[in-house]
């Protein structure tokens, strides 16, 4: 984001603008060089000039459009709409904050069933995301988040089978019989506050060289990077962020350093011993955009330390998308289920047929021994979950995914192919391919094909359907198997 212009830059404008207007609206040009008036090749034109601004207010022009949602709640300036803007509160330290609070969130319920093991679940299950955006200013905002119906990976759900009594029912949702498993909770999934103190003290830096444009974060904010194979999960802790910095060669180079001190989960389980501290760039150069991070996390004696990191680079080749990414896990001590060694060399390639609007798309990997997140919220799965829909959890309720998302050991990728058509776009099918390849003699074979239909209906309301069908080599101890699930999800956006 560029730095915005000095005060004494706009008062310069704004006096040349103070003197030129008024000549053009009088249909004159400004006096130079010494001369009076036009020049004579010129001639006389009409009293108004066809550049003056008009004085007359005109409404954006909406025709064809569908009318701007209502959000649950709004106070303040209209978030993305049209109006006059409010002037706003003037701060002791020279910022402007323009106040307007929005609420807005997601319901999504499913009925989902599926293959675990030798035994069947089907279950309804129900999440609810809720936000709560205050924004100060462009740079300045407060968000409050909360998970209502699920805590630590566990859905507000109704199981249907397997019977309470089973063995299989009991292992997976403790031995009371309820089929009801109720997660409402107040419990704060967010809690943040971000900004640049360049533009909350505008004073500290008058000529606006950008010395002051740090950014910070501070708070239970989620983070994602290296697209969440080395990062997803919603952490406590400070965040600060020094952009715009143009090393030679480069259009932007952005380093933010982040120290996170509570709610960190690894392998999907919350270490409340847990600290860490990562180093997070990203560099943008003429053809690419390379991200390299580097994370330390400090667990208990169970869970061990953990050093982890990422280079990745993405980019454009002719009309083709393309990523790649090396990540790498090193346990300090000695290796637990948290802390592991390991590396994961991931790839995808993706383009837009011609004429179309429609994805193909193509997504392989390679790991070596066991690669470990630094962080993974409880319903995030593992980190191969970027590998397509074969491998990514759903985050709702008990469902798996078809393939596992676990990087050990192990070969593969996916093809995909999704489609956009009807009505505006508003309706596709997505058909996907899966393999993994076990490269230890405990890591079995397992291929899956997945298909995904989602519709939109009005403005609010999105329709979701899943099925899959799988192919697991039972190794050396046991027969194949072949599975298959599906689910139907309803998602409200509010």
């Amino acid at each position: 984001m560029s730095a915005p212009s000095s005060p004494s830059r706009w008062v310069a404008v704004l006096a040349v603008a103070a003197l030129v207007v008024p000549a053009f609206a009088a249909g004159e040009e400004p006096k130079s060089g010494g001369e009076e008036g036009r020049p004579a090749a010129q001639g006389k034109e009409e009293d108004h000039h066809s550049s003056a601004l008009t004085h007359e207010l005109i409404p954006l022009q909406l025709e064809g459009f569908p009318e701007r949602p209502r959000y649950l709640l709004e106070l303040g300036n209209p978030y993305l709409g049209t109006g006059r803007i409010k002037p706003g509160i003037q701060l002791p330290t020279g910022a402007v904050w323009q106040p307007s609070l929005i609420v807005f969130g997601t319901l999504r319920t499913a009925f989902q069933s599926f293959e675990r093991g030798d035994t069947r679940f089907t279950e309804l299950a129900g999440r609810l995301d809720l936000f709560a955006n205050l924004q100060l200013s462009g740079t300045e905002r407060l968000v409050v988040g909360f998970r209502n119906l699920d805590r630590e990976g566990r859905f507000t759900s109704y199981i249907l089978e397997p019977d309470p009594g089973d063995a299989a029912f009991q292992a997976a949702f403790g031995d009371d019989g309820d089929r009801f498993r109720e997660e409402l909770n107040a419990e704060i999934q967010s809690l943040y506050f971000e900004g640049d103190f360049g533009e909350i003290f505008p004073k500290l830096d008058s000529d606006d060289f950008g010395r002051s444009d740090v950014g910070f974060s501070v708070g239970r904010q989620p983070l994602q990077f290296q697209e969440g194979m080395l990062i997803e999960d919603s952490i406590d802790g400070v965040g600060l962020t020094r952009n715009t910095l143009l090393p030679k060669g480069t259009s932007n180079f952005r380093a933010t350093l982040f120290v996170g001190v509570d709610e960190i989960h690894r392998a999907n389980v919350e270490d409340r011993a847990a600290e860490i501290v990562a180093l997070l760039t990203s560099t943008d150069v003429r053809r690419s955009t390379i991200d390299v991070d580097l994370v330390y996390v400090s667990g208990s004696e169970t869970s061990g330390d953990l050093i982890a990191g990422g280079i990745s680079t993405v980019q454009r080749i002719g009309v083709r998308n393309t990523s790649l990414r090396l990540l790498a896990s090193h346990a300090v001590d000695a290796e637990t289920a948290q802390s592991t060694d390991g590396a994961v060399l991931f790839g995808e390639l993706s383009w837009t047929p011609h004429y179309t609007d429609d994805l193909i798309y193509f997504t392989g990997f390679v790991a070596v021994d066991e690669f470990s997140s630094a962080a993974r919220g409880p319903a995030t799965g593992g980190p191969l979950g970027r590998a397509g829909i074969n491998f990514a959890a759903v985050g709702l309720g008990s469902y798996g995914a078809p393939l596992s998302s676990r990087a050990r050991d192990v070969a593969g990728g996916a093809f995909g192919y999704q489609r956009f058509y009807g009505p505006a776009k508003r309706r596709q099918l997505l058909a996907e391919v899966g393999l993994r390849l076990g490269t230890a003699s405990d890591v079995t074979d397992s291929a899956a094909a997945t298909v995904r239909y989602q519709m939109a209906l009005g403005r609010r309301l999105v329709l979701v359907w899943d099925g899959f069908v799988g192919r697991r080599d039972g190794g050396a101890l046991g027969a194949d198997e072949t599975l298959y699930g599906g689910r139907f999800e309803l998602v409200v956006k509010f």
